[in-house]
């Protein structure tokens, strides 16, 4: 609403332009009071720009009384302006829409007292009023708007800078320290003391991709560095896994070996994408190490086993699923035929025959010191890629 009689809002504005200054004072000071020295400490730089623009306000509404809102572009111009400034700074839109409303009842005060003074009716002192009103809260929608559109490209730009701190993580070789520090520091990432990369089977599709805000997400490449995954406060990490479904953790490791990582997560992936671990969860790549490592030498095994255990893997599944089950147990506990058994819920006569079977079939016995451990790691691989592992034959099969 505005001043219509046009002689009347000269009159007002002839009236009123002696006391600006007074009026100006009198609303720094209530800002000042309430405003300024109240809460985390303002620059000056932007304390001048709110008082540089509380004057042009005053002044802007003496001189536009009778105008339309039309008039006040500029001015709204100006508040868009300092609110975003406001959310660059970090400050709360508190603050600015506090010293809108100060100057709105300084301003009413004087009004009372003006329309006493000088004998206005009370049409002209509610036309004032709405007019002053109409043009704060112009103002204060500008400013929320500045307010909200800078805190939108703040977050597109940490965003962006976030993924390239995420990508520049993975990258191999490592990125040097200096470079990692540098770029946490610009995307406001906390530097962890370790972190660790889960990746997510191909076809998964989290119902939701909420994440903690220190959670750096890859959606299309399909892995997530996780920083601290060992340390306490990490309690929601299990809720998350669950939400994920199948997915891989990789093994923790320092910031600069995140690749690592990643890697190991990815090749964890592999062996579930192939059915030889179960992907129906989230696993630990460190809870797998001997199958990961056979299956970078999957071929070697190939070759190795076929000439070494050609007569066992001959046999039908049923009888020689157990016999590589009894033989890989009972290097695992030691050669101890009584811990076997117990183990495979078999008789401990059961595991002795076996073996003696094994021996017979393959014309050596399988015990040699020298080699368990390669025998043990084939063995391994052999059970799991032969679907023992991923809900195959039983493993306890007898």
């Amino acid at each position: 609403m505005t001043v219509v009689d046009s002689p009347l809002a000269r009159s007002l504005s002839e009236m009123l332009r002696p006391h600006l200054p007074d009026a100006i004072e009198e609303i720094e000071h209530q800002v000042r009071m309430h405003v300024h020295d109240g809460g985390p400490p303002v620059d000056a730089d932007y304390r001048r720009a709110v008082h540089q623009v509380i004057n042009e306000t005053v002044a802007h509404f003496v001189d536009s009384l009778g105008q339309d809102a039309a008039g006040s572009t500029q001015l709204t111009v100006l508040y868009s302006q300092l609110g975003a400034e406001a959310a660059r700074r970090g400050y709360s839109l508190d603050r600015l829409q506090t010293a809108l409303r100060l100057s709105g009842q300084v301003a009413c005060r004087r009004f009372i007292k003006d329309a006493y003074r000088f004998s206005w009716s009370k049409e002209t002192l509610a036309s004032l009023t709405d007019s002053l009103f109409g043009l704060l809260a112009r103002a204060a929608d500008a400013g929320a708007q500045g307010y909200a559109r800078q805190q939108g490209h703040m977050a597109t730009d940490r965003e962006r800078r976030r993924q390239r701190l995420r990508d520049l993580l993975v990258r191999e070789p490592s990125p040097d320290p200096g470079t990692i520090h540098e770029q946490a520091r610009a995307a406001d990432w906390k530097l962890p003391g370790t972190v660790a990369v889960v990746a997510l089977l191909g076809a998964t599709r989290p119902p939701s991709r909420i994440l903690p805000p220190d959670v750096l997400a890859d959606w299309d490449a399909a892995y997530l560095i996780v920083p601290d995954p060992d340390s306490a406060g990490r309690d929601w990490l299990p809720a998350l896994l669950l939400r994920l479904g199948a997915a891989a953790i990789g093994p923790s490791m320092p910031i600069e070996r995140a690749a690592v990582s990643l890697r190991w997560a990815r090749h964890t992936i592999a062996l579930m994408e192939r059915g030889i671990l179960p992907s129906d969860r989230a696993l630990r790549a460190a809870d797998h190490t001997a199958l990961l490592a056979a299956a970078m030498v999957e071929d070697l095994i190939d070759t190795t086993s076929a000439a070494y255990l050609a007569p066992l893997l001959a046999l039908q599944p049923r009888r020689r699923v157990p016999l590589l089950t009894t033989l890989l147990t009972y290097l695992q506990c030691g050669d101890n035929a009584v811990i076997t058994g117990t183990r495979l819920q078999v008789h401990e006569q059961t595991v002795r025959y076996r073996l003696r079977r094994i021996a017979e079939l393959t014309g050596t016995r399988c015990d040699d010191p020298a080699d368990r451990l390669d025998l043990m790691i084939t063995l391994t691989w052999l059970l799991h890629s032969d679907g023992v592992g991923a809900g195959g034959t039983p493993l306890h099969g007898r």
